[in-house]
């Protein structure tokens, strides 16, 4: 049986985003030796993207695997010491702040919280398998792609009702798929969906499954009617979920003040949260812009209110 091991670290950060690798390289820079730990799946929701056309600096694009690499690199050319763990308990009750893995207790003086958040899916394998081709969880990212080709949204709330507006801008046709016989967006959401000539919502609709291929991308989708019983194909270039994202804040609950949906909440101008010591920055606390620039930014802030209040604790 292996014996646990116990390492004290001045400052962590947790998660590989372009959060955490923007925080990691400001505070290497400061000579703050920060150690970054992130699970088995390196680089946050970029990974699941193929091209990102949105990234400043990268005027022909960039694959999204590729921009997190060269992020890490980045990190680590700075001194970053990257580790791949799985934290299981977090202790932030008493200073230094404890963190656990299966093998190993880190205790450390400053903690950078930039674990993100994931999209909620539909569950189904040709879901997964066509992520990046077709599939996509944010129209912001992606909608450019779609230009004069028709584009289909699955939700029914403000956020799905926001991203199929949004996406009539690129689309000849965008479809809104419901499961039921009412939104339940708010009010004004719906009245702006429903004087959109581009758009047309599918009611009481289901996908069962997204039909294409990684070289043809999307081509439709097969809609499951649970009022009539009857399923049908419809074509579409791309389907875009819009059913909600889940903070990855799990492991600091009870412990980190969190709004009702899990996001962790900073104080106003700042990454700071209610423990000292404890800052917070990408999609983790932000449900409003999720964007990779805006990630990074954050996690810039993140370094720089951090540096200077160990600078202000003497460590």
């Amino acid at each position: 049986m292996t014996t646990p091991t116990s390492s004290h670290k001045r400052l962590i950060i947790l998660g590989s985003g372009p959060a955490g690798l923007t925080a990691a390289i400001y505070t290497a820079r400061a000579n703050l030796s920060p150690v970054l730990i992130h699970g088995p799946l390196p680089g946050g929701q970029l990974t699941t993207t193929t091209e990102v056309e949105n990234f400043p600096g990268f005027p022909d694009g960039v694959m999204g695997p590729d921009l997190m690499a060269q992020m890490e690199k980045q990190a680590a050319r700075f001194g970053t010491d990257i580790k791949v763990e799985t934290i299981t308990d977090a202790d932030l009750r008493s200073r230094p702040f404890t963190l656990r893995t299966s093998g190993t207790t880190y205790t450390c003086d400053a903690l950078i919280v930039a674990t993100g958040a994931t999209a909620k899916l539909l569950g189904l394998p040709s879901e997964k398998a066509l992520m990046g081709y077709g599939v996509s969880t944010c129209a912001t990212c992606d909608g450019a792609f779609f230009r004069n080709k028709i584009i289909m949204v699955s939700g029914g709330g403000d956020s799905a009702c926001e991203e199929a507006n949004f996406l009539t801008r690129f689309g000849s046709k965008v479809y809104l798929v419901h499961r039921r016989d009412t939104l339940r967006a708010s009010k004004i959401m719906q009245d702006r969906l429903q004087k959109n000539p581009k758009v047309e919502v599918l009611w009481n609709s289901e996908i069962q499954e997204v039909l294409g291929s990684k070289q043809q991308g999307v081509t439709g989708v097969k809609l499951f009617n649970n009022k009539t019983k009857e399923t049908h194909e419809v074509k579409t270039d791309s389907l875009f979920v819009a059913i909600g994202h889940s903070p990855t804040s799990q492991l600091f609950k009870n412990q980190l003040e969190m709004d009702e949906n899990g996001y962790i909440i900073t104080r106003p101008n700042s990454s700071t949260t209610n423990i000292p010591g404890v800052f917070v920055c990408g999609d983790v606390q932000d449900h409003v812009y999720r964007q990779a620039v805006t990630a990074a930014g954050s996690g810039c802030m993140a370094a720089i209110d951090c540096e200077r209040w160990l600078e202000t604790q003497g460590h």
